[in-house]
């Protein structure tokens, strides 16, 4: 049988220790964001010129622009509910995918030789994942396979619908910041134009009307848009785990045989991720 750690026998020892999902900063985004910055901010110090490239104003139409705009394509709660969502970017649940698939089978395996009743017994073990207790309870209340596989879908659908929807804004939130710069561009451009009888500021003033561009290029390419990336991928890991689940106890409410459940489960998992439960 496959390793799993802190985890039941085949034997069907009643004795599962549920990892619990850990959040931890995702240090790749991190990392990324930090890095860009940094080798921006390197080019611009060896640059070897007297340009600022702070400005307040162009900083806050950006800013505070793009955040307006945004909000006007969204209602306030799904702009508050997205906040929790988004911020599985930088802090994020860990649980690999093939580790979840040998404490599935080992939930399994312990209900096939000990009956629903063992799982009952640990439910405080359970309680550590609130979505597998919710799915184990439902089990162990004794609702039949449909009603499970009906129930944990609709919750899935709302999972994925919920990320989809926080994907979005900071997809929105990325085409926008670019556009808030060019309207910051143009607007200093015209406070430039209309300034023409002084020669010395027309270089300073195309200078700062630029920077809201350079502003926008960056928190639009730079931030936003990979940040939707990843909470697209992070969707997509969720789901999957909330699938092989939703699998699970339907297989222990139709008492189907663990290998059968095994085969579904690697049906699910990628090729790297597989198990071998009963080798």
């Amino acid at each position: 049988m496959a390793d799993a750690n802190n985890s039941t026998s085949s034997s069907g020892s009643a004795s599962i220790q549920i990892v619990k999902p850990k959040i931890s900063p995702d240090m790749t985004t991190i990392f990324g964001i930090i890095l860009t910055f940094g080798l921006i901010a390197t080019a611009i110090m060896i640059g070897k010129s007297n340009a600022n490239f702070f400005n307040v104003p162009s900083f806050l139409i950006v800013i505070l622009g793009t955040l307006t705009v945004t909000s006007i394509s969204y209602s306030w709660e799904e702009l508050v509910g997205a906040r929790k969502v988004i911020a599985n970017t930088l802090f994020r649940k860990r649980l690999k995918p093939s580790a979840v698939a040998i404490q599935l089978m080992n939930i399994a395996s312990l209900a096939k030789t000990k009956g629903l009743l063992s799982l009952a017994k640990l439910e405080s073990e359970f309680r550590k994942d609130p979505n597998l207790h919710t799915a184990v309870q439902m089990v162990t209340d004794g609702y039949t396979p449909e009603d499970i596989d009906r129930i944990l879908s609709q919750d899935l659908d709302a999972l994925v619908e919920r990320h989809r929807r926080s994907a979005s804004i900071l997809r929105r939130a990325s085409e926008i910041s670019p556009a808030m710069g060019l309207i910051g561009t143009l607007i200093g451009l015209v406070q430039m134009l209309a300034d023409l009888q002084n020669p010395e500021t027309i270089g300073p003033s195309m200078a700062v009307a630029l920077l809201t561009t350079f502003y926008g290029a960056i928190l639009g390419t730079a931030v936003l848009a990979p940040m939707a990336a990843k909470l697209e991928r992070n969707s997509n890991d969720e789901t999957m785990i909330r699938t092989l689940t939703l699998m699970t106890m339907s297989s222990i409410a139709r008492q189907d045989n663990p290998r059968h459940l095994e085969m579904l489960l690697n049906s699910e998992l990628p090729p790297s991720q597989r198990i071998s439960y009963f080798d």
